[in-house]
This record gives structure tokens, C-alpha cells and sequence, in this order.
């Protein structure tokens, strides 16, 4: 399957709900709601540099969520290129994640 490039430029809000595909497999929960995307950047030819953490500097599944990551932006024909840049400082905890994600978490079994 080859990728799809896209003609025109994906707005904030198209990348950020993009990335809401994109699910940590450890907990179930995607990326955003988690915390996870510190932020991100489109630049003129479509392509998206994004800065990321994991709830692990030692997650053993990053691979998996930047194959996620690419088919969410690239595959999908939103963005013509993805980079991601992998943030340690500041460090993830539970502080970062958002309403809807504490409400996913509890409906795992989770209690935050």
C-alpha cells in the first residue's frame, strides 16, 4: 500500500484528532488523552514534527506506537511526513492526562 500525499495543509485540529487513533498498548487509552503529545508542529510541505513522551523511558512497545503514529498521519493522507521526537524532561505522570482520559481509565478498572 503505498501512502497517499495529501495537496493541502492539515489544520491543528486534524493532526491533534488524528492522534486520537493512536492507542498506548499497555493501558487502552490514545496518546492525547493520555498526555502523551506535548505538541507539534506542521510545516509547509504537510509534514508533522511531533514532541512526544511515554508514560516509560523503557516502554518496550515504541515501536508500535510510532507504526500508529505514521498510519494515523501518513498512511491516512493527512500529512506528507512524520517525525517524532521522543521528550523525557518534563517527565510524564498522571498530572498530564485529561478529563476524558481519567474517565476512560476508570472505566478500565484504573483509579485515578
Amino acid at each position: 500500500m503505498t501512502d497517499t500525499v495529501t495537496t493541502s495543509l492539515p489544520s491543528e485540529d486534524d493532526v491533534e484528532e488524528a492522534m486520537r487513533d493512536v492507542v498506548d498498548p499497555e493501558l487502552g487509552i490514545n496518546v492525547v488523552d493520555l498526555g502523551l503529545v506535548y505538541g507539534f508542529e506542521i510545516n509547509d510541505e504537510a509534514a508533522v514534527r511531533l514532541d512526544m513522551t511515554l508514560t516509560s523511558p523503557a516502554c518496550p512497545l515504541t515501536d508500535v506506537i510510532e507504526d500508529q503514529t505514521r498510519n494515523a498521519l501518513v498512511s491516512s493522507g493527512l500529512c506528507t511526513d512524520v517525525e517524532i521526537n521522543w521528550v523525557w524532561i518534563p517527565a510524564w505522570g498522571p498530572d498530564k492526562i485529561t478529563d476524558d482520559g481519567r474517565e476512560q481509565l476508570r472505566a478500565l478498572g484504573f483509579t485515578v
